[in-house]
C-alpha cells in the first residue's frame, strides 16, 4: 500500500469515493485548498481511500492549541478489509505532527475504528430548538444596544468578538484563515452587529429555512461579550414571534442557552459528538494555558504505539502558568492513548478513566493531572468538517 499526499489530479477519484461513502453529489471544483490537505491510499496502482486534514486550533485554557481537523475519510468498497483506513490513520498522524499540529479532532460515524488509533469522544457540537413562545420569556435588557446590518469592514471586528468569547470556552475553535473565512458570513440572510465603543459587544449570524406553516431561523452565531448584548440578540429573535415556528440555535457560548434563555424543561436537542487524539503530547502541553501552580509535577507513563514519539516515561511539570513535557521519570500514572484527549481537554477525570481501563497507577498524583486541566464544563465546538 502506498499513502501520499493528494493532489488535483485525484480530484474525480476522490469524488468517487465520497460520493459512495456520503451519497455526495456535487462534485467540487478543487481539491487542494488553501488550509487544508489530504492523503490518498493506493492499492495495486489505484486510489482505495482518502482522508483529509484541515488546518484549525482549538481553545484550551485560553490558549489556543494547533489542531488537525480529520474528515472525508473514505474507503473503496470493494477494497474494504485491508487495513485502508488505519493506514491513513496512522499516515495522518506523523502527517500533522511535521505541520505542527498537536491535537486532531474528527466527527466519527464508526467511533471503534477511530479509538483503535488513539481517538476518543470528548466534546458535543449542539444545536436546540427553542419555540417562539419560550424565547419571548427572554427578560428585557436594561440597555436596548441598537444592531445593525453587519458591512465588510466590520469582519475584523466580528473576529474578535467571537474570539473573546471563544477563548473562554475549551474546545472552540479560533477560525483561524485560510481553513475559515469569515468574509463568508456576508452571504448570509442575517447578519447583525451590536457596535461598541471598542469594537462589536455581540453579533447574530442566521439563515432563514423552510418547514412547517411558517419555517425556521437557523441562528449559526449568537456571540456576545456581555450580558445586555446577550439579551438583545435574544430579544431580536424573539421579535421574529408570528413570523417563525421556531428557532435553531447552535450553540457557541453555553451561557446563553443555560443562564439566559427561556428555555423549557424539555427541549429538542441535536448534538454531534467528536472525538480527540493528541498527536503530540510535548508540543499540546506546551501550546495550552495552565493554571498558576508552582512546583507541581506528575509522572506519567504514556502507551502510545501509534504515536511513539512521545510513548514511555514523561514528567509533566507545570510552573507559573507555563507547562512542559520531560523523557524521564517515574512512571506513576500509566495513561494510554485513548485517555489523553478527554484528559487534556477536561473532558473526563481520572477516576472516569480509570473506570474505563485507560488510566492506572498512583491516585494521588492522578488527581494533580484533574487539579491541573481544571475542567470547565463539556468542551465544545461550534464548526463541523
Amino acid at each position: 500500500m502506498h499513502i501520499r499526499e493528494y493532489t488535483e489530479d485525484d480530484l474525480d477519484a476522490v469524488f468517487r469515493l465520497r460520493k459512495l461513502a456520503f451519497n455526495s453529489t456535487r462534485r467540487p471544483e478543487q481539491l487542494v485548498k488553501p488550509g487544508s490537505r489530504g492523503l490518498v491510499a493506493e492499492l495495486d496502482g489505484q486510489v482505495a481511500g482518502v482522508l483529509g486534514i484541515g488546518e484549525y486550533a482549538q481553545f484550551y485554557g485560553g490558549a489556543a492549541v494547533p489542531m488537525g481537523g480529520i474528515g472525508g475519510v473514505a474507503v473503496d468498497g470493494a477494497l474494504r478489509g485491508r487495513g485502508v483506513a488505519n493506514a491513513l490513520l496512522d499516515a495522518s498522524l506523523t502527517v500533522m505532527r511535521e505541520h505542527g499540529q498537536a491535537l486532531s479532532v474528527l466527527y466519527a460515524t464508526v467511533p471503534t475504528l477511530y479509538r483503535g488509533r488513539g481517538w476518543e469522544r470528548t466534546g458535543v457540537l449542539e444545536w436546540v430548538e427553542l419555540p417562539m413562545d419560550r424565547l419571548l420569556a427572554v427578560p428585557k435588557p436594561s440597555e436596548r444596544i441598537p444592531s445593525r446590518p453587519a458591512r465588510e469592514s466590520d469582519l475584523s471586528a466580528l473576529r474578535e468578538c467571537y474570539l473573546e468569547v471563544a477563548r473562554t470556552v475549551d474546545g472552540l475553535a479560533d477560525r483561524r484563515p485560510p481553513r475559515i473565512d469569515v468574509a463568508e458570513v456576508l452571504e448570509m440572510d442575517l447578519v447583525s452587529v451590536l457596535p461598541g465603543p471598542n469594537g462589536l459587544r455581540g453579533y447574530l449570524t442566521a439563515q432563514r429555512e423552510p418547514g412547517g406553516d411558517m419555517g425556521r431561523l437557523k441562528v449559526f452565531d449568537l456571540v456576545a461579550t456581555d450580558v445586555e448584548a446577550q439579551l438583545t440578540l435574544l430579544a431580536s429573535l424573539a421579535s421574529w414571534a408570528g413570523t417563525l415556528e421556531a428557532v435553531d440555535l447552535r450553540i457557541t457560548d453555553p451561557a446563553t442557552l443555560n443562564l439566559l434563555a427561556g428555555t423549557p424543561l424539555r427541549y429538542s436537542v441535536w448534538t454531534a459528538t467528536w472525538m480527540l487524539r493528541v498527536v503530540d503530547l510535548p508540543a499540546a502541553v506546551a501550546a495550552r494555558g495552565w493554571p498558576a501552580l508552582a512546583g507541581t509535577a506528575v509522572d506519567l507513563d504514556v502507551v502510545d504505539p501509534h504515536a511513539p514519539w512521545h510513548a514511555g516515561p514523561q514528567r509533566l511539570v507545570v510552573e507559573d502558568g507555563a507547562a512542559r513535557l520531560e523523557p524521564g521519570g517515574t512512571g506513576a500514572v500509566r495513561l494510554h492513548a485513548r485517555a489523553l484527549g478527554p484528559w487534556f481537554a477536561g473532558a473526563q477525570n481520572t477516576h472516569a478513566l480509570r473506570r474505563a481501563g485507560l488510566l492506572e497507577g498512583d491516585q494521588a498524583d492522578a488527581a494533580v493531572l484533574d487539579q491541573l486541566v481544571g475542567g470547565s464544563g463539556v468542551p465544545r465546538l461550534a464548526d463541523f468538517f
